[in-house]
């Protein structure tokens, strides 16, 4: 028989400086306060109280001028504002969420995405081929050049003529433009549980890694509530659930209009969401209803997720709640639109959205 023994969890020491230690933990709590300094710091205080993270010869207050002197924190921009995080602490949050979600990514050099099919693209490929016009000096393979030249004409006099010429085929790489739409309504926070959380660290690690791996693909990201509105990655840290209802209709109008704008072929909409819709724009009035799944607001979702469909623009549904009625109209949605739907913990999101977006980025240029 199997025993047992439950104790108290001692995590176990991590590596670095002091300053190192407080800083990690400082970043996960600007993510929990929407950026906010003060409450961060605040929060921090109450940790090193119970938890005696420092010690006699460094403090909470050394620990605030470093991070004033490393850059990571200034000076706000109103009168007595206190605080404020810096564009290099933004990034930092980005970079955390991204190593915590996808673990460490192997350094790469200029990541797109591959397809199966070949030609004048930018990565070399184990195949060579005969010399065209047209093909670059940096293309050529010289030592298969040079080998075929000695075959040819020997090595007493050697020539090197265009028709020794080899060069390494390159792939083709498809450049992707996503829209991630988040939903902000109340519902993010609602029955004790924190989704809106989750849902930031997933964007700024989405964001992260394009901008690092995929930097010709493009990222746009929509949040919508009554409304819906674009939103910058510089912006991700700050984001908060405010008192909305879900206006699914906006956000997808808003994608669709932001992928028009876009020139790449493949087209992709991520949406995560805890919740159905529950309320449209009627002029500038709104329709709504939080009470079960209203047909009126319902059709004009579907309507929308069918001309998706036209536009060959998929959306990929990533609905972090388990109520049946909720799921039925997830699938019907997935359906109408012919995208894809995941039902998954706030734990297994992160690794969900990047493994779709990875695999629906090997398309065909067109």
């Amino acid at each position: 028989m199997n025993a047992y023994r439950f104790s108290k969890f001692i995590p176990p020491p991590i590596n670095g400086s002091t300053f190192d230690k407080l800083l990690e933990l400082f970043k996960e709590l600007l993510i929990y306060t929407s950026g906010d300094v003060a409450e961060a710091l605040d929060w921090l205080t109450q940790l090193d109280k119970e938890y005696q993270l420092t010690n006699g010869e460094y403090g909470i207050g050394d620990f605030i001028k470093d991070l004033y002197d490393k850059g990571y924190i200034q000076d706000g921009n109103q009168p007595n504002a206190g605080f404020e995080i810096t564009s290099k602490m933004e990034q930092s949050i980005r970079q955390k969420s991204l190593e915590e979600i996808f673990g460490k990514l192997k350094k790469a050099g200029r990541g797109e995405h591959r397809t199966n099919y070949s030609g004048l693209g930018d990565e070399p490929s184990a195949d060579k081929r005969p010399f065209q016009f047209g093909d670059k000096l940096d293309q050529i393979s010289m030592t298969d050049s040079i080998r075929n030249a000695q075959i040819n004409h020997g090595i007493g006099d050697f020539h090197l003529l265009e028709s020794d010429l080899e060069v390494v085929e390159s792939e083709f790489k498809a450049q992707t433009s996503t829209v991630l739409m988040i939903d902000i309504s109340h519902s993010m926070i609602l029955y004790g549980e924190d989704r809106i959380t989750p849902a930031k660290k997933v964007a700024m690690a989405l964001s992260e890694l394009i901008m690092r791996k995929y930097p010709k693909d493009t990222l746009d990201i929509i949040v919508f509530g009554n409304d819906a509105w674009q939103i910058s990655i510089k912006d991700l840290p700050y984001l908060k659930v405010g008192p909305y209802h879900t206006n699914t209709v906006a956000g997808l109008q808003l994608a669709m209009d932001l992928l028009r704008r876009r020139k790449n072929p493949n087209k992709h909409i991520f949406m995560i969401t805890d919740g159905k819709p529950t309320c449209i724009k009627e002029g500038i009035h709104y329709y709504k209803n939080s009470f079960g799944l209203d047909q009126k607001i319902l059709n004009k979702t579907f309507n929308l997720a069918k001309q998706c469909r036209k536009l060959k623009i998929p959306v990929t549904t990533f609905m972090i709640a388990q109520d049946p009625y909720l799921k039925q109209f997830v699938q019907e949605f997935t359906q109408i639109n012919k995208g894809k739907a995941f039902y998954t913990s706030l734990k297994g999101l992160g690794e969900y959205i990047f493994e779709d977006y990875e695999r629906n980025k090997r398309k065909r240029m067109r």
